[in-house]
């Protein structure tokens, strides 16, 4: 009988936490099968990852070892889904301020119901312009890298020098006020609630 990808993986893990447990308690083989009352055939095959587990011998295991039966399964779900992107290769996009030259790249983002967060490089040249206030959703983090910028957040004023941070809620008007010492970089992270958006 032929085995799932994922089934061999949760074969793989369980083996090399039991294994992991009884070395961690000094147990040997035989010591765990008389704790279990299970043969040591059978705990070398399940240390192998050469059988499946039933609940009842997960049970046994985990009595055996002493740990909770959820520590058997710790590190089947640790593929999650990550997003590398090297300096200058992040994907442009568009936005309301492109078209008064604000240069908008895309640092990473996930997707389906993980998706909480979006960062984003933006530049601003001499060919940019400031521009009328945005308001969304969620908090946004602004960390300067470059230049000098006078940013806007309600009635208040910000003047940003690199090094500079700014965190604020999205639904207040905000943006750039006065760019003050060009070119200007800036790291955008907008961190959104489960139900908001961009």
């Amino acid at each position: 009988m032929s085995t799932e990808p994922g089934e061999q993986t949760l074969e793989r893990v369980i083996a090399a936490r039991v294994r992991e447990y009884r070395l961690a308690a000094a147990l040997s083989v035989a010591e765990l099968a008389r704790r279990t009352e299970m043969s040591k055939a059978m705990l070398s095959k399940i240390e192998n990852a050469q059988t499946s587990c039933s609940l009842s011998t997960l049970g046994r295991l985990a009595a055996g070892l002493g740990v909770p039966v959820t520590a058997l399964f710790r590190g089947v779900d640790d593929e999650r889904e990550a997003v590398f992107v090297p300096a200058g290769h992040g994907a442009r996009i568009v936005r309301r301020g492109s078209r008064v030259g604000h240069l908008y790249e895309l640092l990473g983002t996930l997707r389906g119901g993980a998706k909480r967060m979006e960062p984003l490089l933006v530049t601003l040249t001499e060919a940019s312009e400031v521009f009328p206030l945005f308001q969304h959703e969620g908090a946004e983090f602004l960390y300067l890298l470059d230049g000098v910028l006078e940013y806007g957040h309600g009635e208040a004023r910000y003047v940003l020098h690199p090094g500079d941070a700014l965190m604020f809620d999205g639904l207040g008007p905000h943006g750039p006020v006065r760019l003050l010492e060009l070119p200007i970089r800036f790291l955008s992270v907008t961190a959104y609630g489960s139900h908001d958006g961009p």
